[in-house]
């Protein structure tokens, strides 16, 4: 159960997350689609990509995301 008395246990997401095998790159691309929702931005049929690469250090902040065409994204990415 992930939720007590009304409110969310994030201690066991978290354990359940990590049971699953998410990674920490899915998180963060997780986190990602999360900020483009939370903003109401229609992201149908595009990538959020990350300008500087999560397996280059780079972060899940605004000023480090865009939205690309899929092709796109992908073809750079391969």
């Amino acid at each position: 159960m992930t939720q007590v008395n009304g409110k969310r246990n994030y201690k066991h997401a978290y354990k359940l997350q990590k049971k699953t095998g998410e990674t920490d790159a899915q998180l963060e691309r997780q986190k990602a689609r999360q900020l483009y929702d939370k903003k109401g931005v229609n992201r149908a049929g595009k990538d959020i990509d990350h300008i500087t690469p999560l397996r280059k250090g780079g972060k899940t902040k605004p000023g480090n995301l865009r939205l690309r065409n899929k092709s796109a994204n992908q073809g750079d990415n391969k």
